[in-house]
């Protein structure tokens, strides 16, 4: 693992296959760095092939390095739940085996109480209806990293990846179970017509009718599904083009791009990273001396904070991002 600071802590999850455990957590805001290995064993130092053979013990899992000051606990939880199925004991998916039974290797007391109440919470949801939460809640032992191949293999075999995940079942089982119509109703309850239309059915607001589009008020733009930071009044700019305009994002991991065709276009969508809400777009034609870039972006997608109560609402990490 990467040299730890004082102000960073350690995450280890057991989530299935590690190639697809890293991908959830990477470039986040906070997130340090994440290591593929094998842990909750009892042979030392062990290879790929000895724990795809079930006598050592251990399980495939990820340790994520992170600072809880930009990222706490409690989110990488709610990743891992969303990453996973959480009710099968067995192994995760196609993978089948100890070596592939989900657990939450916990490191200190906080830790554990999170995760034990996070999964209580989950088991209450009756999310996966009367099936029991069957991830395991246990100390955190040694961690032995992966094999080198084994390290951001998403990035190593993009293609060979995509087929793996894809063809385990694993993002058809987490679209069932956490993007469902009675989670599409309850933000329609929570969101007004034009917030939900634009973040959940990719609308586009009309342009200068708009709540942040010549507004200059100092603070944080954040997304207004999940609350996740995404952009700075530092980096507003007026573009003329009847929507709100940021030179960047807060930070780079907090938001997705993705190719869009709609409209008979090419463009490039923005999306956010944590609720995946649809933002906008990004060209090429923001201010040269600024990076060139120009965020478009709807006001409905946002939620606006002034730098006077990000301390009350939890987002006081963030003022150093205003000075």
């Amino acid at each position: 693992m990467m040299a730890d600071s004082h102000s960073s802590q350690l995450a280890t999850f057991a989530g299935g296959c590690f190639w697809c455990m890293v991908t959830p957590f990477e470039e986040m805001p906070g997130i340090l760095g994440v290591v593929s290995g094998y842990t909750g064993g009892h042979t030392e130092n062990p290879t790929y092939e000895e724990v795809c053979s079930e006598t050592t013990g251990h399980a495939e899992a990820v340790q994520i390095m992170f600072d809880p000051g930009l990222f706490p606990y409690r989110k990488l939880l709610d990743i891992y739940w969303k990453s996973v199925d959480p009710t099968d004991a067995g192994g995760q998916f196609h993978d089948r085996g100890s070596s592939y039974r989900p657990a939450i290797f916990y490191h200190n007391e906080d830790q554990r109480k999170e995760a034990e109440a996070s999964k209580a919470a989950l088991q209450e949801s009756g999310r996966f209806g009367d099936k029991p939460i069957a991830v395991e809640i246990v100390p955190a032992s040694t961690f032995y990293p992966a094999e080198e191949y084994h390290q951001d293999y998403h990035h190593k075999n993009p293609l060979r990846y995509k087929y793996y995940r894809q063809g385990s079942g694993r993002d058809a089982f987490i679209e069932r179970h956490w993007n469902t119509a009675k989670d599409k109703e309850e933000l329609r309850k929570r969101l007004t017509p034009m917030q939900f239309e634009v973040t959940q059915n990719s609308a586009t607001e009309p342009p200068f009718r708009n709540e942040f589009h010549d507004f200059k008020g100092e603070g944080l733009y954040v997304d207004i599904v999940s609350g996740e930071p995404l952009f700075s009044s530092r980096d507003k700019f007026d573009s003329g083009c009847g929507w709100p305009s940021f030179t960047k994002p807060l930070h780079g991991g907090s938001i997705q791009e993705h190719q869009d065709f709609s409209h008979g276009m090419f463009r490039v969508e923005v999306r956010s990273r944590e609720a995946d809400s649809h933002l906008g777009h990004v060209f090429d034609d923001g201010p040269q001396d600024r990076g060139g870039l120009r965020y478009c972006i709807n006001s409905a997608s946002l939620r606006f904070i002034p730098k006077e109560k990000l301390e009350e609402e939890g987002y006081g990490r963030y003022l150093a991002e205003l000075e």
